[in-house]
């Protein structure tokens, strides 16, 4: 780890950030990150579990005890950092230039990791007695598959009998100042991966085949065209998108005989993916189409309209960073939507600037973090005192 201006010594959330980025844990990876916020946490009168699953890496943390639990939930891997060419530092050797952190992982979402951390030892330390349970969530494949990680801890803790009521998920959810973009819900996300089966043949001889890019065209039109929902107070229309389309051999004398179509929707809270497999279905067996669709479902969508939780983080954000908070609930998914099913668990977003996550040169503010810590700190206050 590196400070290229070096002038003071690093906050206990920067250095924590720090140590993390310097862990390259591409998904669904650990890299000893987990270790790490274990012992932090543990030092702090945690207790620790281990859920660690098939491939990915996951812990549970708690300190207290009852209702209500107040859980902070995050992830330690990271999307590989792609052409270091394209890199001003090197991605896993964070260094801080211009008060910024720079280093994969800073934004999205270690820098978020760290901030929790912090800010619930220091609560602890300030309030052992403090009511309820504080408790939290890592794992370490949110970038990949997730089916290991965040949705079998929840699956575990249902087993159980635990509840979550208050969820703070670490992403990095804020536009241009810390605090002042949170989500309070997602979209949920459905994949259909289509073929469409036709016979291959010469063009010259179209009476011998079957194109079956001349069959689909009208059911994807059909399906580009239909509406699935106009939306609601708190999010747009479903979006229905065809990300995939192939066909063919390359040359230009040959019929083609499968069609490969890949088509997502982020829907929202208005349809259900039930919804969208069935009238997918009813759309390509209406042309008689020889077809096969397998569906790969994401998540369903999330809305937190309680207002406890939405207010004390407006409240907090106010107190330590002076903003309006902005209620939003655009972007991709988030493990937020797992640990929604619990029954009336209040869920939001709250995290570093998004501009630069995934990209090369990935950073995050350091001041921003440290405001960003206590931010979370005054939330606890306002919860569970």
């Amino acid at each position: 780890m590196t400070e290229i201006e070096g002038e003071k010594k690093n906050s206990p959330v920067v250095a924590l950030c720090m140590e993390l980025v310097s862990r390259p844990s591409i998904t669904p990876k650990d890299e000893g990150c987990q270790q790490l916020l274990a012992t932090k946490l543990r030092d702090s009168g945690f207790h620790i579990e281990n859920f660690t699953h098939i491939d990915t890496s996951n812990i549970y943390a708690t300190h207290g005890e009852g209702y209500p639990n107040f859980c902070f939930a995050g992830h330690t891997d990271v999307v590989p950092p792609g052409e270091l060419s394209a890199w001003a530092y090197s991605p896993f050797e964070p260094v801080i230039h211009d008060g910024m952190i720079y280093g994969r992982g800073t934004a999205d979402m270690k820098g978020g990791d760290a901030a929790m951390v912090i800010a619930a030892k220091r609560f602890v330390e300030k309030h052992p007695d403090h009511k309820g349970t504080i408790s939290f969530i890592f794992t370490s494949n949110e970038e990949g598959d997730f089916v290991n990680g965040t949705p079998h801890v929840v699956s575990r803790l249902m087993e159980r009998n635990e509840h979550i009521n208050y969820c703070v998920v670490g992403e990095p959810s804020s536009d241009k100042v810390a605090g002042d973009t949170i989500k309070i819900g997602r979209r949920g996300s459905i994949t259909a991966d289509i073929k469409v089966f036709g016979i291959q043949g010469h063009v010259a001889y179209p009476h011998l085949g079957r194109n079956p890019i001349h069959e689909a065209a009208p059911a994807i039109a059909e399906l580009v065209s239909y509406v699935w929902d106009n939306g609601n107070d708190y999010f747009p229309p479903t979006s229905m998108q065809i990300p995939n389309i192939k066909a063919g051999t390359g040359a230009n004398n040959v019929i083609p005989g499968e069609l490969y179509i890949q088509v997502n929707w982020r829907f929202n809270t208005e349809t259900t993916a039930e919804k969208i497999k069935q009238v997918t279905n009813e759309i390509f067996s209406k042309y008689r189409l020889n077809y096969k669709i397998t569906w790969s479902f994401s998540g369903d969508p999330f809305i937190t309209e309680s207002r406890e939780l939405i207010e004390a983080v407006r409240a907090s954000v106010m107190e330590v960073c002076g903003v309006e908070v902005k209620e939003s609930t655009a972007g991709g998914t988030s493990d937020g939507r797992f640990i929604a099913k619990f029954p009336s668990c209040q869920v939001i977003e709250l995290g570093p600037l998004s501009e630069t996550i995934h990209k090369a040169n990935e950073c995050t503010s350091a001041e921003e973090l440290d405001k960003l810590a206590l931010v979370y700190e005054k939330i606890l206050e306002r919860i569970l005192l």
